[in-house]
């Protein structure tokens, strides 16, 4: 069984310390990821395996799969469990239609984006809202002034719409100045931070996650398996998918976060340290993550609910000191970090 851990020490609420991510929950063929999406019918064991195993923490965004995956997870969620049992996270900021004010974190977007994320999760309240991006980091979308961005998180969380906030992926000082100009004001501050952080991408080591243990906020890392690629998904090279969303349209994505010259290599390393341990390269890439104090709960997505219990099993994997060195000694940084 997993353990409840403190979202933080800037925050009060307690989650799971593993997040279901939901990107491939919803209508197969709709959105970005429709090519690897599963159906509400194949979706409602994988989350009721989760609850069973005391996951309690997941993690939606508006763009999944264009709103529909937080309508399949909100309606499982609302048969499964009370609404006091489970912690529900989602995401606000990027653009769900072509509309000029339809994406981005201006006053209007957040304020009407929140209310259709409740209306599609048919919740009345979010428990973690989180801003995808930096409010001058959203694509195809105008600069932001920061002050709207941060009074208008703050009204959702006044008016009760918004339990806790947090923020995802965007340079350290952005994310200090939001923080800094929240403080200076009295608006709520995050209390947590979603970067993305794995075994083949670990610029978040220079400055971010210094910040945020400092700061007492929590991290919950997107992609801790690299999309697949710590997982075996990719056989060799990014050419060599196994997988339907390594096959998919999703490569592109993958492509442009993954530029390492030794991330195969370091593959290949997780998968010799698997079978020291006897485990899979998946439960011991999440296995280093889990191992590392500084982090609350990576966010995990699966589509195989033997998957699922495989991840949650890589809580209880402690890794040898030797072999975390093995598995961290040909990193490379990157000449610029990429979100």
């Amino acid at each position: 069984m997993l353990k409840a851990v403190q979202l933080g020490t800037q925050c009060g609420m307690r989650v799971s310390e593993l997040c279901l991510g939901t990107m491939n929950f919803g209508e197969p063929g709709r959105g970005h990821q429709g090519d690897w999406t599963l159906n509400a019918k194949e979706t409602r064991p994988i989350l009721q395996a989760a609850i069973e195993s005391g996951l309690f923490y997941f993690d939606c965004a508006d763009i999944y799969g264009l709103g529909a995956s937080e309508e399949v997870v909100g309606k499982i969620l609302n048969k499964l469990l009370p609404r006091d049992e489970y912690v529900l996270a989602t995401k606000v900021a990027m653009p769900l239609k072509s509309g000029a004010n339809q994406s981005g974190l201006s006053r209007k977007h957040i304020m009407e984006g929140v209310d259709a994320s409740l209306k599609r999760l048919d919740h009345d309240y979010i428990d973690h809202l989180v801003i995808h991006r930096h409010p001058h980091g959203v694509p195809f979308h105008v600069e932001v002034p920061i002050e709207e961005t941060m009074e208008a998180l703050h009204d959702l969380v006044k008016a009760g719409k918004v339990l806790y906030l947090g923020a995802s992926s965007m340079f350290a000082w952005q994310f200090t100045e939001l923080q800094m100009l929240a403080r200076f004001n009295g608006w709520t501050e995050f209390v947590s931070m979603q970067n993305h952080y794995n075994l083949i991408y670990r610029e978040e080591e220079r400055e971010m996650i210094p910040y945020c243990v400092k700061e007492g906020i929590a991290l919950t890392p997107w992609s801790p398996l690299a999309r697949g690629i710590l997982a075996g998904a990719y056989q060799g090279g990014l050419s060599g998918g196994s997988t339907n969303r390594s096959k998919g349209q999703d490569r592109v994505r993958t492509e442009t976060l993954y530029r390492g010259e030794a991330d195969f290599q370091i593959v290949e390393r997780v998968i010799s340290v698997a079978q020291k341990y006897d485990k899979t390269p998946a439960q011991i890439a999440l296995a280093w993550l889990c191992q590392k104090p500084e982090i609350t709960a990576p966010i995990v997505g699966v589509s195989r609910l033997e998957q699922l219990q495989q991840l949650i099993e890589s809580t209880t994997i402690i890794l040898e000191a030797e072999d975390v060195e093995y598995l961290e000694e040909l990193y490379q940084p990157l000449n610029h970090s990429s979100f």
